[in-house]
């Protein structure tokens, strides 16, 4: 009996240890679009959170619930043309999402059968009193209903859970969309935002000058409504790059300035739960144009294949626009050979090293830019030669280990 207990231990830590170095893969945030991609009669609650750049809002939350409707239950709110004004349906999707945690058991095991849940449109601010409120009742019949502050009854009622990670997110199916007149009142637009003024008087002047001049320009303003993020290097960092800026071509110059720009929305906290490649206002066709965002721990820092550059702040953070201000210019390896560094300084002189007569060797000189793209010959091809060659060592070593730990537990065993 013995025996077979001290071999039901060692089979249970080899598990462990087999599951631990085996395992490749990571826990991630969750994505109400692709969640509710899988049931296609969401797909046009699916558009507007989307559209309305909810979607992004939602997936930066850690703990949520979703109140879904079908497509015959958007409907009625369509009708009232709210998708006229993004703003205004985004106040009623926001009443949609609730700030706590509801599966479908916390739904049937409501304290005192009754419960008051904020919203994210409560969150925005604008919502007066406690009219981003939901009242939560669960009703005879094993059904639950819901209700807006705005009405004080119950509205509508729970139909079925269609997604649930246990205290993460949680989406369920309602039977309509919740009415709230002052979910659903006009919302005027921001006003036009002078992105140049704004970087100019926070520090950004060059690079905002450089986009006055350029066709750039345009393309910033283009995509503003949609979601724009910028990272504009400050003042010391774009003069110090100037003499290298003048020797590009007028199109290369339009490439760089767009470069620094993503067609999206992220502030500062989506950006470190989103690492990885992200397309720029640059990107366009063959031309990759992308760079690498990464965090460690509250640090976000925008790599290319030629320079790594740190966000130094946030300069302004009004959605759907937010601009950061970064230590480095982002060089593009389609413009840029290699790094551009600044010439080492000299060295002193020491009678042990340098005796008379000797000669200095002149440092290499540095990677110039170029007025055409400058790819590798074989396109990248030896950096993901030695990513994968990286990859298969680790992995090996995992195996071997696993192995020989393997072969010491049967040894102990028998």
């Amino acid at each position: 009996m013995q025996h077979l207990r001290s071999t039901a231990a060692f089979t249970a830590v080899l598990v462990s240890i087999l599951t631990f170095f085996l395992s490749g893969e990571t826990v991630s945030g969750h994505n109400i679009t692709a969640i509710l991609e899988k049931f296609p009669e969401f797909s046009t609650f699916n558009h507007y959170l989307t559209i309305t750049n909810l979607a992004n809002e939602i997936n930066n939350r850690q703990t949520i619930t979703g109140c879904a409707v079908n497509n015959a239950g958007m409907s009625d709110l369509l009708s009232k043309h709210l998708s006229v004004s993004v703003y205004a349906m985004k106040n009623v999707l926001s009443l949609h999402v609730l700030l706590d945690y509801f599966g479908a058991k916390k739904l049937h095991e409501i304290t005192n059968g009754t419960a008051l849940a904020a919203t994210m449109f409560q969150a925005t601010g604008t919502a007066s009193g406690s009219s981003g409120f939901v009242n939560i009742t669960d009703l005879k019949g094993g059904k639950v209903g819901f209700g807006s502050e705005d009405t004080g009854r119950t509205d509508t009622t729970f139909v079925k859970s269609l997604h649930e990670l246990p205290y993460n997110i949680s989406v369920i199916q309602i039977s309509s969309m919740l009415p709230s007149a002052e979910a659903e009142a006009p919302t005027p637009e921001p006003a036009a935002v002078n992105i140049s003024s704004l970087m100019s008087a926070h520090g950004c002047k060059n690079f905002a000058e450089a986009l006055e001049a350029s066709d750039a320009m345009k393309t910033y303003v283009d995509n503003v409504d949609g979601g724009l993020s910028v990272f504009c290097p400050l003042d010391d960092v774009f003069k110090g790059f100037m003499p290298k800026y003048k020797n590009l071509s007028v199109g290369n110059k339009q490439s760089l300035l767009e470069f620094h720009g993503v067609p999206v929305y992220q502030s500062l906290s989506m950006l470190k739960s989103s690492n990885g490649l992200m397309n720029t206002l640059a990107t366009d066709g063959a031309s990759k144009y992308d760079f690498t965002v990464q965090n460690d721990g509250e640090q976000v820092t925008i790599k290319t294949s030629i320079v790594t550059a740190k966000i130094v702040s946030t300069l302004i953070d009004q959605q759907p626009l937010i601009i950061f201000t970064i230590d480095k210019v982002l060089l593009p390896k389609e413009l840029f050979k290699g790094a551009i560094s600044p010439a080492p300084a000299p060295e002193a002189d020491s009678p042990a090293e340098s005796p008379k007569g000797s000669k200095k060797k002149s440092p290499p000189a540095a990677d110039s830019p170029t007025d055409s793209p400058a790819d590798s010959p074989d396109g990248g091809l030896a950096d993901a030669a030695a990513d994968s060659n990286n990859a298969v060592e680790i992995k090996g070593f995992r195996f071997g280990l696993v192995v020989a730990l393997s072969f010491w537990f049967v040894s102990l065993i028998m």
